[in-house]
């Protein structure tokens, strides 16, 4: 019992929150709002509300628009020059993860010169030290899926080279977020439980990575809870508020996972895929390689009382082996539909798994040190071969 805390957002959760936005200390005078280049964040009302809640607290704004569902390097350069030409002292992030990361990324570059990849770590960055704060973010999610809210990280892709990298560290933390769970009422189903699975992911890499602790454990087994019970119904009625309400709540716990734990190789792999297909949604290539993934650590015996744990929290009130979590797993992939997912759809072809697990280890390869026991690139490679349709 000896750990240090630290995830200093100041969290508005539940429904009708984003109303109080204008109530609060918002931190600068102008704001980037950074939303996607889809339709739904303007169609649904989302963008008119936050411009009301702005124009009430005496907030100006400029709108970029052009972040896409796997948000690229040039678009967080252009959003900074923007944000730097427009004299915005501050930036928000709306819609779903890649936004808020996306504004998170922006965020830095608006207050630093130099290209972003500069500070990336892992494949072609160059690891520098970040010179100086990154403006005041404000997030505002429209899914559960990331946690991103409440956590420092951003995933951002370099398109030229297709490497996709998360960065982050105690300066990319939101100071206030929002999360209310009306926004997430039109979802469509196969994007709610992509994205359901995504917040999953995040709290059962915690609980069994290397880095797990107390206050992670508290975070995890409850989303882990949450997301069992409430994201088939999320999915198969998403006008449904409470199941609503709980999966956005075990999004944001598993964004605390992320801030005080963290993932482990199955993001790495996952990023792997997606970086060299954009179309793949991340939660839906996290979906595809979870059985797999997760087998293989229920067969290595390195973490059996963990996947336990995760099996009961997932329903399984008698679990007893580690392979009851993988079972668990996969009974929840076909109660939200998302259990026949193809590799093969998204232009993935297996002669080439090789170059997504080399591209793992070369862009995100930090992640296999806290693993549970080593994955080795032969371990890597089994696990996608198993996982291909």
């Amino acid at each position: 019992m000896n750990f240090n805390y630290h995830i200093p957002t100041k969290l508005l959760f539940g429904k009708g929150q984003l109303n109080n936005l204008h109530l609060e200390k918002l931190p600068g005078k102008k704001a980037l709002i950074v939303i996607s280049s889809g339709k739904s964040i303007r169609s649904n009302g989302y963008l008119e509300r936050l411009e009301k809640e702005l124009n009430l607290a005496g907030i100006s704004y400029t709108v970029f628009d052009k972040i896409l569902p796997n948000p690229i390097k040039s678009h967080v350069m252009e959003g900074a020059a923007i944000a730097k030409e427009s004299g915005c002292d501050f930036v928000i992030g709306l819609g779903g993860g890649s936004s808020i990361d996306s504004a998170k990324s922006i965020a830095v570059m608006a207050a630093n010169e130099g290209d972003y990849w500069d500070y990336i770590f892992g494949g072609s960055g160059k690891g520098l030290p970040v010179p100086n704060s990154p403006l005041p973010i404000v997030a505002i999610t429209t899914t559960a899926g990331t946690g991103t809210e409440v956590d420092p990280w951003t995933v951002i892709t370099k398109e030229d080279t297709e490497e996709k990298i998360g960065f982050g560290y105690e300066k990319t933390f939101p100071v206030l977020s929002v999360v209310d769970p009306e926004l997430m009422l039109t979802v469509p189903p196969h994007l709610t439980a992509y994205q359901g699975f995504d917040a999953l992911f995040h709290s059962t890499e915690g609980y069994i990575n290397k880095t797990a602790y107390v206050m992670s454990d508290l975070y995890a087994l409850k989303a882990i809870e949450l997301i069992g019970r409430s994201l088939p119904t999320a999915v198969n009625n998403g006008s449904d508020e409470t199941a609503r309400e709980e999966v956005a709540l075990a999004n944001t716990l598993s964004g605390m996972v992320e801030s005080t734990s963290g993932c482990t190789s199955e993001h790495s792999l996952e990023h792997a895929l997606s970086a060299y297909h954009p179309s793949l949604p991340h939660g839906a290539g996290l979906i595809m390689i979870s059985r797999a993934y997760y087998t293989h650590f229920a067969k290595a015996g390195c973490c059996d009382s963990r996947l336990i744990d995760m099996a009961k929290a997932l329903g399984v009130k008698d679990a007893r082996e580690p392979m009851d979590f993988v079972n668990a797993l996969v009974k929840l992939q076909k109660a939200c539909g998302v259990d026949e997912l193809k590799m093969s759809d998204y232009g993935i072809e297996k002669e080439e798994l090789t170059k997504y697990v080399d591209k793992a280890y070369e862009t995100m390869g930090g992640l296999f040190e806290v693993d549970p026991a080593p994955l080795s690139r032969e371990d890597c490679l089994l696990i996608l071969k198993d996982s291909y349709r």
